[in-house]
């Protein structure tokens, strides 16, 4: 009874609300009266949620993985090794100075990098270095990367040097070593080697692969009597694969 008598006595000033409401003058309806202010709204959401509505120009974290596994001084190394190339006078000195006093995992950064930026000549030097260091040990993975750098860069002496300083301790290179050494020698035009490394690529104690003879077949076109030296071996290891032989008329064989 007494919750009736109050909300009763309420009803007159929720009437007056409504009808002062009703009462708004028209100037208060225009529209720039009833926008937001952008700015202001901006700054109210940083406030609240802490975050920017912009990029403030820093690299991305992910951006920054690859230099942060590179040391200041490999990356020192890196670049005084490159700007010595050309003079041998210099970049001895250097090496004597920078390169002989860096630890382990630096050394190795450092020919990683030059790898991968194909400065094959100073990579060399760095891997002959690094083959004279007291913790060194033989690893093929060490081998794999170089040989494959030269081979990419047609520097087939170079890389057989390589291979056979492999061979000597021991090791044996994996498939993909195998494959771009065989690209490399028929690129540089020279089956003849390409075949050398197939023989040897046979005694591997690895299981054999598709991809070196998928290379060989077609890069032993030209030459069919080794080709099909190829292609019997790949039926006999992959009876259920299958050689593709392009016409004879896209290569010029009557």
């Amino acid at each position: 009874m007494a919750f009736r008598i109050i909300w009763k006595s309420r009803i007159p000033f929720f009437a007056s609300t409504i009808y002062q409401n009703l009462l708004i003058p028209l100037k208060d309806l225009s529209p720039t009266n009833n926008l937001p202010n952008p700015i202001r709204q901006i700054s109210l959401n940083e406030s609240i949620f802490g975050t920017r509505h912009y990029h403030d120009g820093r690299p991305r974290g992910p951006l920054w993985k690859g230099k942060k596994m590179i040391g200041k001084e490999a990356l020192f190394v890196i670049l005084g090794i490159k700007r010595f190339e050309d003079d041998e006078q210099k970049l001895n000195k250097f090496i004597k100075t920078h390169v002989l006093r860096l630890l382990k995992m630096d050394l190795i950064a450092v020919l990683t990098e030059l790898e991968r930026q194909e400065e094959v000549y100073l990579a060399l030097k760095i891997f002959n270095i690094i083959q004279k260091q007291d913790w060194y040990k033989p690893d093929v993975y060490l081998y794999k990367d170089l040989i494959i750098a030269l081979s990419k860069n047609k520097m087939m002496e170079e890389a057989m040097k390589i291979w056979e300083a492999m061979r000597n301790e021991g090791l044996y290179p994996d498939c993909q070593t195998y494959s771009e050494v065989i690209r490399g020698f028929l690129r540089y035009g020279s089956p003849a080697d390409a075949m050398n490394i197939y023989e040897d690529m046979k005694k591997s104690p690895d299981p054999p692969e598709e991809l070196p003879f998928r290379i060989l077949l077609k890069g032993l076109l030209p030459h069919p009597l080794l080709r099909n030296r190829v292609a019997e071996d790949f039926e006999e290891m992959f009876p259920d694969q299958n050689i593709y032989d392009p016409p004879e008329e896209i290569f010029g064989m009557r």
